[in-house]
């Protein structure tokens, strides 16, 4: 079996150092594809010293788009298994090994690790998908908010970590480069299941994620994360249109989501520097260009 991990990195050199250590001690992986998305820290020329790792250099084209290119690189090279993952999570040695117990499984096509933050449990998964209701969140059974001892089908997980069967890219092909950051992971697996492709979340395997921000004030950690809020509402809002069963989930659940953080930063932009009033019309632009389909890098 040929196991290729993927890592996708951009500006983060000290956790892309740690993060291959890390993977280095999982066997058996038997290639590390390194996707570095244009860095200028040294990561590049570090890299360009390291042995033993396939290196893809290129101009900063988001998490999806680095997948798109770590994933279809790793295909090519024949990968039964490709393990795809961020530079700020760590694999403990025995991750690898927890997710192959459950190989043997035909109707598997993707596992999830377990995440932790500073040893507490970090999750996104989810059980199923709501495509009906639009005063709902779509990821319906977050893990977040239950007990999880053994391995539990799932429909969704991050890019943190996936481990994703060859035959679902042959199935369904790669991940939509389009989106740049934000629900790429979940449209993969939303594509994955809707292609009959089941879902597994390990909790024995385990991962360790870089915390961040945790010293940071609310205004401090949302003018950083601001961003990454207008491919938020435009992605979550291109997902709830593409993929939603009813009028309702298409056009309505995006415009909730989009009205709350406008009023959000309509409110603080007089009293914080985290919002100014222009964002409230960068807001409503992301919104329109999800519902338009219009993607790419903003």
């Amino acid at each position: 079996m040929k196991i290729i991990a993927v890592v996708v990195t951009y500006n983060r050199l000290s956790l892309l150092k740690r993060n291959i250590a890390c993977l280095k001690k999982n066997k058996p992986v038997h290639s590390i594809i390194v996707v570095n998305n244009g860095s200028t820290d040294g990561t590049k020329e570090w890299l360009a010293g390291q042995e033993g790792l396939i290196v893809i250099n290129q101009q900063n084209v988001g998490g999806s788009g680095g997948f798109y290119v770590g994933i279809n690189e790793a295909y090519q090279f024949g990968a039964d298994w490709i393990w795809c993952m961020d530079d700020d999570v760590f694999p403990r040695p025995d991750c690898l090994e927890q997710m192959l117990l459950y190989t043997e499984n035909k109707s598997l096509g993707i596992m999830a690790p377990r995440r932790l933050i500073d040893g507490c449990v970090y999750t996104n998964d989810f059980l199923t998908y709501n495509l009906t209701n639009p005063f709902s969140s779509m990821y319906k059974g977050r893990l977040s908010k239950m007990h999880i001892d053994e391995p539990i089908e799932i429909s969704g997980t991050a890019f943190e970590g996936l481990f994703v069967k060859r035959e679902v890219v042959e199935t369904i092909g790669l991940p939509n480069k389009n989106l740049f950051i934000f629900c790429d992971d979940t449209d993969y697996c939303l594509r994955a299941v809707q292609a009959g492709f089941k879902i597994l979340y390990v909790p024995m395997a385990l991962m360790d994620k870089e915390k961040f921000f945790s010293e940071d004030s609310w205004a401090e950690r949302n003018k950083k994360k601001k961003w990454k809020r207008f491919y938020q509402i435009r992605n979550s809002t291109y997902l709830s249109h593409h993929y939603g069963k009813n009028f309702a989930v298409r056009y309505l659940r995006g415009f909730n989501a989009v009205i709350g953080l406008m009023l959000i930063a309509a409110v603080t932009a007089p009293f914080s520097s985290a919002y100014q009033w222009s964002d409230v019309g960068k807001l409503w632009r992301a919104y329109q260009d999800g519902l338009a389909e219009r993607l790419g890098k903003m």
